[in-house]
């Protein structure tokens, strides 16, 4: 079996570039072949891109995430714009909005949101999107303004209606270490309704551990139990729901089909 790690916060794991090079070799040796680096500020980025451009299997996306949407650094666009040019740029973002956290005023959320849209659009990359209470505003946005190659809501914690309701759109879902966990009906139901080449994993670490490592620190190398509850959910194999969420997750960054 092999895996492929959509969403994983590597610089917030470890900072040390010696560290997140064993964190990437953990994850191989439990077939996460594959990682999609994430970096909530554009400095984060460049520190964590530069310590990992050398490791084989490990892709960027850049942006500035909601939780920077206050305090973001002047000329990020033109930023963005000149990162996305490095090699093994897979996406833009995580991009979004979050209406618990409140890090900016919904109105500045938006417009950061929509312009990582449209840099993504320009770019031909998809946009990961975040999202927390904010999922009507979110798709009422992509309708009009979702890049070509489409859009992955990152760790999807919202209902079927609203998975539902996207699903017109070029869009993907990927689940965390939440789908273990108990009393979570309106993912289950979401991961029994979606149609199987729509699915993604991630291990969001640190953070959503997976319940068979509760009160640990998250890491990529736990990725598999995600991936077990997805196929225990829909009465798969696990060996063919794996290979199955493989494929869809290099198609999702555009990448090309590897043989089994």
């Amino acid at each position: 079996m092999r895996y492929f790690d959509t969403h994983c916060h590597l610089g917030l794991i470890h900072e040390n570039r010696l560290e997140q090079l064993v964190i990437v070799q953990y994850a191989k040796r439990a077939s996460v072949q594959h990682i999609v680096s994430i970096c909530n500020s554009l400095t984060d980025f460049e520190v964590v891109y530069n310590n990992l451009k050398s490791a084989s299997g490990v892709y960027h996306a850049v942006g500035v995430s909601p939780s920077e949407s206050g305090n973001r650094l002047d000329g990020w666009e033109a930023k963005i714009t000149e990162l996305i040019k490095l090699p093994r740029i897979v996406a833009i973002g995580e991009t979004g909005l979050d209406y618990v956290k409140n890090f900016a005023p919904k109105q500045v959320q938006v417009d950061l949101f929509l312009k990582h849209l449209e840099i993504a659009r320009r770019a031909d990359l998809p946009a990961i999107i975040h999202n927390r209470e904010a999922g009507g505003d979110i798709l009422d946005i992509l309708k009009t303004k979702i890049p070509a190659k489409g859009a992955i809501f990152h760790c999807y914690s919202a209902d079927w209606t609203l998975a539902r309701a996207a699903l017109d759109l070029p869009v993907y879902f990927s689940f965390a270490g939440n789908i273990t966990y108990k009393n979570i009906r309106k993912l289950v139901e979401t991961v029994q309704n979606l149609p199987e080449d729509r699915i993604l994993i991630e291990s969001e670490a640190p953070f959503m551990v997976p319940a068979k490592y509760s009160k640990r620190r998250n890491k990529p190398e736990y990725l598999p139990e995600v991936a077990d509850a997805i196929a225990e959910i829909r009465g798969v194999p696990v060996e063919e729901m794996s290979e199955i969420l493989y494929q869809n997750s290099l198609r999702a960054f555009n990448l090309p089909a590897e043989d089994k």
